[in-house]
C-alpha cells in the first residue's frame, strides 16, 4: 500500500494494487528487488504484511533507466514536435 500512495502521490494518478503487486513480483523474479513477509499483528487482524528492499542488481538498473530517461529529453522542445497549428 506504500509504493502505490507513493506513486499516486507523485504522478496525481490512479494506481490498482494488483498492478502494483504483479510488477514487484516480476521485479522480484529479475532479483531487481526482494521482500519478506512479517507475521501479523492484532491491529491488522492477525494479516502478514509485505515488505520489498531493492536488490543493487535493481539500483542499478533504476539508475540506468533514468539516466536514459535524462538523455532522451535533453535538449529535447516538445513544442519542437507540433506540426502546423499543433493539432
Amino acid at each position: 500500500m506504500t509504493v502505490r500512495r507513493d506513486i499516486e502521490e507523485r504522478t496525481g494518478r490512479d494506481v490498482a494494487i494488483g498492478a502494483v503487486y504483479a510488477t514487484l513480483a516480476r521485479l522480484e523474479k529479475k532479483g531487481l528487488v526482494v521482500s519478506r513477509l512479517d507475521d501479523g499483528t492484532p491491529e491488522r487482524r492477525g494479516r502478514a504484511r509485505r515488505f520489498f528492499s531493492l536488490e543493487p542488481a535493481g539500483a542499478e538498473a533504476l539508475g540506468t533507466a533514468r539516466d536514459l530517461s535524462l538523455r532522451m529529453w535533453d535538449g529535447l522542445d516538445p513544442r519542437s514536435l507540433l506540426q502546423g497549428d499543433g493539432r
